[in-house]
């Protein structure tokens, strides 16, 4: 599944809190592109698939260990259906995991027609995508809270090591909310889950990670998917540009931005020290009173401190050599500092 081919597949990951509206939003989505672009969708829901990991692992606190293999696992079942589905194969369950969870990921992928039994030559029974899951294209749904983008991010990996295109939708609802719809729900989430998930909710950043360019984010407590052109151009342009391992090797990237950005940061203030050393020589030959130097040490160090608080949050680092943005921290330095030697070493010193 490549672009420009007829089958094309991509992953769209929904996140926010619970009764955000997720599930909802996914069902309707999923019948409208089935019926008006004839796409094969499937709603992969985390609740219904691993029901078992709700809600003590999460009144247990976010990320406890079992709720983590739960959802390694059923990644590992995703990434079955999709090698079956390149290869056009039959579906294997990973090695090591939980009938439970293996049974119900595939009674949902079977219950949306993206599976069907086939006979094998010895009489088993195996499992195969349908044909109109193969010819594509294919949006596979992911309904979760995401709200670690580190769990987003496994995502994304899985979309990149098949080609496959890649998509973020955040709802953003309002907390009380989601709260009145939750103590609504037959198994409703204790509150404090609630709550405690907002404060560790890591919403989309595309202008920090290129790999969640593809995101929209909507900021309203419901959403209709009949009238979102927004919507449908960003599901668009994730089957239009696949991300592949070579274009959009994340972790490298990543790696090489922090190295860069120390040493931005790092040859920025071995500069500016060198200026503040120097300065502080020229102030001592003028003989002035021990309490202004003082304070022109202070000035002059919080100055420092101030410009490379800038630098690092500026997002300025880019290729290591030559280092941006160090010549523009040293020449405001040396603008402010004239103005500090001026305050604190009067004329009269």
């Amino acid at each position: 599944m490549r672009a420009g081919e007829d089958a094309r597949a991509a992953l769209c990951v929904l996140c926010g809190l619970p009764a955000a509206g997720k599930s909802t939003l996914a069902r309707a989505l999923s019948l409208r592109l089935r019926r008006e672009r004839r796409w094969a969708v499937g709603v992969v829901a985390y609740d219904d698939v691993m029901p078992e990991a709700f809600p003590e692992e999460e009144a247990a606190g976010p990320l406890a260990p079992s709720w983590k293999a739960l959802r390694r696992e059923l990644l590992g079942c995703l990434e079955g259906f999709l090698r079956a589905l390149l290869h056009r194969a039959p579906l294997s369950a990973p090695s090591g995991g939980t009938g439970a969870l293996w049974g119900a990921f595939t009674a949902s992928l079977q219950a949306q027609g993206l599976l069907r039994p086939a006979p094998a030559p010895e009489g088993q029974a195996h499992l195969l995508p349908t044909p109109a899951a193969a010819a594509g294209p294919l949006l596979l749904i992911l309904d979760d809270n995401f709200y670690y983008r580190s769990m987003r991010l496994e995502v994304y990996r899985l979309a990149r090591r098949y080609s496959l295109g890649f998509c973020q939708l955040f709802l953003d609802c309002p907390l009380e909310t989601c709260l009145q719809r939750n103590g609504r729900r037959p198994g409703a989430l204790p509150a404090d889950t609630i709550h405690l998930m907002q404060g560790k909710m890591e919403e989309p950043n595309p202008q920090k990670n290129a790999w969640e360019l593809n995101s929209l984010t909507v900021r309203s407590a419901t959403c209709s998917p009949e009238a979102s052109p927004e919507l449908t151009g960003l599901l668009l342009a994730a089957l239009e540009n696949p991300v592949t391992y070579v274009e959009d090797n994340v972790e490298q990237k990543e790696a090489d931005r922090a190295v860069c950005s120390s040493s931005t940061l790092h040859q920025a203030d071995q500069a500016l020290r060198r200026i503040v050393s120097q300065t502080m020589k020229e102030a001592k030959d003028a003989c002035p009173r021990p309490p202004d130097l003082k304070l022109l040490a202070a000035a002059l160090n919080q100055l420092r401190a101030g410009l490379l608080r800038d630098l690092r949050l500026g997002g300025r680092a880019g290729p290591c050599s030559p280092a941006p943005g160090v010549p523009d921290a040293v020449a405001r330095f040396q603008d402010e500092k004239d103005s500090l030697v001026r305050k604190y070493l009067s004329e009269q010193h």
